[in-house]
């Protein structure tokens, strides 16, 4: 799959990153890119006031393209997914401290992917739903504007959101 860019949060350079590896996490994600015309399949999240591609963490054991199928089950509802092709993958390292890491190497795998029309109910985890995330179809143009707003002029906005803007204008500009 190509490489689409390696991103480095503030607290977490390249020369931390290199001094540090013991405490770094590897941590492997598979997102979803699901269009219909100028619309795309989001995930909007009110506690960080965001929208975000479906998707998440590949269970231990599970290739990288069932996670992709069982998030987008998980978190859209969506009941037959088909076509998937590879997009690209986005590498990360930003802050992450809990079970024992201080940082984590996010490598999200993106896939284009169709949906059948029918969807069913949402399986959300706990913090998903106490985060107030919920399945949309959005204007693409309009999901990078709020986007751009968020990380403009909100105190709320989460780690992923410079992520997240960064695919759906790579997004627009290759597959729009």
């Amino acid at each position: 799959m190509r490489h689409l860019t390696t991103s480095y949060h503030p607290d977490t350079p390249q020369e931390f990153i290199e001094n540090n590896q013991a405490t770094m996490l590897t941590r492997l994600a598979a997102r979803a890119i699901v269009l219909r015309g100028n619309e795309i399949l989001m995930l909007y999240t009110r506690r960080y006031h965001d929208y975000s591609l479906p998707g998440g963490g590949v269970d231990d054991g599970e290739h990288i393209e069932q996670g992709l199928i069982r998030e987008l089950q998980e978190e859209t509802g969506a009941k037959v997914v088909g076509d998937v092709i590879p997009f690209g993958l986005y590498q990360e390292y930003r802050p992450w401290h809990r079970d024992g890491f201080e940082s984590v190497n996010m490598l999200s795998y993106c896939y284009v992917c169709n949906i059948a029309d029918e969807i069913g109910e949402t399986q959300f985890e706990a913090h998903e739903i106490n985060n107030g995330m919920v399945p949309v179809w959005m204007d693409i143009d309009a999901a990078i504007q709020h986007n751009l707003d968020t990380m403009a002029n909100c105190n709320k906005k989460g780690l992923s959101i410079e992520r997240e803007t960064f695919l759906l204008k790579l997004i627009k500009q290759e597959l729009l």
